[in-house]
């Protein structure tokens, strides 16, 4: 099965041994450049997935990532950077890797070809059928993901995925596939390279899309986002600022007083207005 995978197709380049620094950086590079697009094909696949995700969490659901090795990171990545960016809560995106938590730094043991631990790592979370649940996986073969998704549909929770491979066991149970045909690697089957980088493209657009969709970005602007360290804070005073054309001094008021760049803009143009 593997022998037909675009991913696990040999290098169109061969003695990498024997390039040297500048030729292995170069080929690289040439690779990457084709990953853009590999993404705008998809594009129309991604659009549908983002509008049904952004039309369950209308109503109340959450969005579900599952996967292993370096798709189950790439997952637990966006899932985790979308609180702090957008000021949902932490709930609202999940993500999972096979193996849990450890697995995000190290390797675990035939992790990710159990075919029930996927639903048993979601049925932690309740997941129900106003959710929707994305399997990643560059080869499309992870029985984790597979068998999660698998279950997910018995369950009417609608299911996605993002892989690299056309018409792959995990496309075809899933009822949106998302499929980045981004060509074999620089380094044969090294997926964490080309498949890496177009999975995690992919995800910056789902998750930013629905987002700004569901009403947390205000102009070009993270105004939701958490304020959690200094650079964030200094942000946000620049981001009253602009919008409300005040000083720095003034800006830094509102933020303290309101704890939140949207509040603080919201709060400033009410007061104005009365």
């Amino acid at each position: 099965m593997t022998n037909n995978l675009t991913t696990e197709q040999t290098s169109d380049y061969d003695d990498l041994e024997q390039m040297n620094t500048f030729e292995l950086l170069l080929n690289m590079n040439n690779e990457d450049k084709t990953v853009p697009r590999a993404i705008e094909r998809a594009i129309p696949s991604i659009e549908k997935l983002v509008n049904i995700i952004h039309g369950k969490m209308k109503n109340g659901g959450r969005l579900f990532y599952i996967g292993a090795g370096t798709s189950g990171r790439l997952g637990v990545l966006d899932a985790s950077e979308c609180p702090p960016t957008f000021g949902v809560p932490d709930d609202l995106v999940i993500g999972l890797i096979a193996g849990g938590d450890i697995a995000l730094r190290k390797a675990v043991e035939n992790a990710e070809d159990d075919t029930e631990l996927a639903w048993k790592d979601l049925q932690k979370y309740n997941i129900n059928e106003n959710d929707v649940l994305i399997g990643i996986a560059a080869s499309g073969t992870t029985p984790y993901v597979i068998g999660g998704v698998i279950k997910a549909k018995e369950h009417n929770i609608i299911t996605g995925c993002i892989t690299c491979n056309e018409k792959s066991p995990l496309s075809l149970e899933v009822d949106y596939a998302i499929e980045l045909i981004v060509g074999p690697e620089f380094l044969t089957g090294s997926t964490r390279m080309k498949a890496g980088t177009a999975q995690k493209l992919a995800l910056n657009m789902i998750s930013t899309t629905v987002m700004i969709k569901l009403g947390r970005v205000k102009g070009n602007k993270m105004v939701d986002m958490q304020l959690s360290n200094k650079k964030l804070v200094k942000r946000g005073v620049r981001m009253i600022m602009f919008e409300l054309n005040v000083d720095e001094q003034t800006a830094t008021n509102l933020l303290l007083k309101y704890k939140s760049v949207r509040n603080a803009i919201d709060g400033f143009n009410l007061n104005t207005n009365e």
